[in-house]
């Protein structure tokens, strides 16, 4: 399954069902779409995304640098963390509340 954020701001973020789906947990969203995120409540969904980004640095930041301190690790590393899926996600929630526009999810 795949599931596409638009906004009428940016172009359109296409996600794995599984990876959309987490990320919609986080800010409190129905993962079934369709979905929308209006302009008043993207800083709270922003907020939420930021927080559990944070988190996902705190757990993983020191475990990831050591691994990429290592070079036989660092070949062999290729999973993709909670920040690095969330960041354009983030990005576009910014942009479109910024333009007083909503994210929607299909």
């Amino acid at each position: 399954m795949i599931i596409t954020f638009k906004s009428a701001v940016s172009g359109d973020l296409i996600m794995f069902g599984d990876v959309a789906k987490r990320l919609l947990n986080i800010i409190g969203k129905s993962d079934t779409p369709p979905g929308i995120c209006t302009a008043e409540q993207l800083p709270a969904a922003i907020a939420a995304l930021r927080a559990a980004v944070q988190t996902d640095r705190d757990a993983h930041g020191s475990t990831v640098k050591q691994q990429f301190d290592d070079q036989d690790v660092a070949a062999s590393v290729s999973a993709v963390s909670l920040t690095q899926r969330a960041v354009p996600l983030i990005e576009m929630m910014e942009l479109a509340h910024s333009r007083g526009k909503p994210v929607i999810w299909e």
